[in-house]
């Protein structure tokens, strides 16, 4: 069955969640079948997504232009299980490296100031 979705509406800047709900992302490009720059004829068909990109593009975003290809994780469209507000992966063995800076910093930074867990925190004063 064939879906026809709006990119920027069901797609770009849409968080992306593992089987266990983690997140793991957020789209920020789309991989497309077909040559890049070239026309698209007349009754050709439109091309399709096989990969959602994900990556560090904040500075572009912010500076203008764009990032180099080096910069991105493609995953797979067969990994894609549901759009919706979020969008959820099917289990893999992939491994996830988009968010890697956000895990260091919550490891090597965030962790060590006091106060950090939210909810049952053990290190608040009784």
């Amino acid at each position: 069955m064939t879906h026809t979705l709006d990119a920027r509406l069901h797609l770009l800047d849409r968080q992306m969640l593992d089987a266990n709900g983690a997140p793991v992302g957020t789209v920020d490009d789309l991989e497309l079948e077909g040559e890049v720059g070239e026309p698209i004829g007349a009754g050709a068909p439109p091309p399709r997504v096989t990969g959602l990109m994900s990556g560090h593009v904040l500075a572009t975003r912010i500076l203008g232009g764009a990032p180099p290809a080096s910069r991105f994780q493609v995953i797979p469209w067969r990994l894609v299980a549901s759009l919706g507000i979020v969008v959820k992966l099917k289990p893999t063995d992939m491994v996830f490296e988009s968010q890697w800076v956000e895990h260091w910093l919550r490891d090597h930074v965030i962790k060590h100031v006091p106060g950090w867990r939210s909810g049952g925190r053990r290190d608040a004063p009784q």
